[in-house]
């Protein structure tokens, strides 16, 4: 049964991006991007639950990558098109189409990888950190001009895909460097919502949101991982030497 939880997890991560996509359409943007939010937050604990729990396995890294493609490709880009790019129409949904194309590159170029070179640096940002950034500069859509915005967005787009080094932080017992990044826009996103509308008018998925994080919270702080244990293979040959 444990085996399933870190799928769990990535499944809820895919669900909130595609739920947030229908509300994009909708034209809903509040709950939109709060869902893309969760699903940044089940994104950083799936791959650590699997790792407590000592269920990692390429079907997990698989899944990973088609739940980032929606959540943090497409529903960003959606998102975009639906606000920035929206005077543009047909073309706007072509210029923001091109985000989720850089992203599964990205994506596709990472789980070719070798496993001991991620752990000291990522090649180009992770499409889970410009996603939410994405999200993040549409909430200042009255006051971020257009083309700063297009600007920035093509900026992301390239840096997905680019080969600069950024370093890894997960051989560190701390929250990695775009983890925590995301958390402190979700909590600013957070305090936005709260100053911006009444209490009793807040977004639904508010109070999804904020469970997540303190579900995000209690793994990322307060339980460690499994070290794998190897046979200590000295000791071993020691022993057989003494016996000859």
């Amino acid at each position: 049964m444990k085996r399933h939880i870190p799928n769990m997890l990535t499944f809820g991560n895919l669900f909130c991006g595609f739920l947030s996509i229908n509300y994009i359409i909708n034209g809903d943007v509040k709950n939109a991007t709060i869902l893309i939010f969760i699903a940044i937050m089940l994104d950083a604990i799936d791959g650590r639950a699997a790792r407590i729990l000592g269920v990692s396995n390429n079907l997990g890294k698989e899944l990973d990558s088609l739940a980032d493609i929606v959540s943090f490709g497409v529903a960003p880009a959606y998102l975009a098109a639906f606000t920035y790019f929206e005077p543009f129409g047909l073309y706007g949904i072509i210029m923001s189409g091109l985000f989720p194309l850089f992203g599964a590159y990205r994506l596709a170029r990472f789980n070719m990888t070798d496993q001991e070179e991620t752990l000291k640096h990522f090649t180009g940002i992770p499409i889970t950190l410009a996603g939410a950034l994405v999200t993040f500069l549409v909430l200042f859509e009255k006051s971020l001009p257009l083309p700063i915005f297009i600007m920035l967005f093509y900026a992301l787009c390239y840096l997905m895909v680019s080969t600069i080094k950024i370093p890894s932080f997960k051989k560190i017992p701390m929250p990695k460097f775009s983890v925590s990044v995301l958390t402190t826009l979700f909590l600013f996103y957070m305090f936005y919502l709260v100053a911006s509308t009444r209490f009793e008018k807040v977004p639904v998925f508010f109070y999804i949101a904020l469970a997540t994080y303190i579900l995000y919270i209690s793994v990322r702080f307060f339980m460690k991982e499994k070290k794998p244990r190897f046979p200590k293979r000295k000791r071993f040959f020691k022993r057989r030497r003494k016996r000859m």
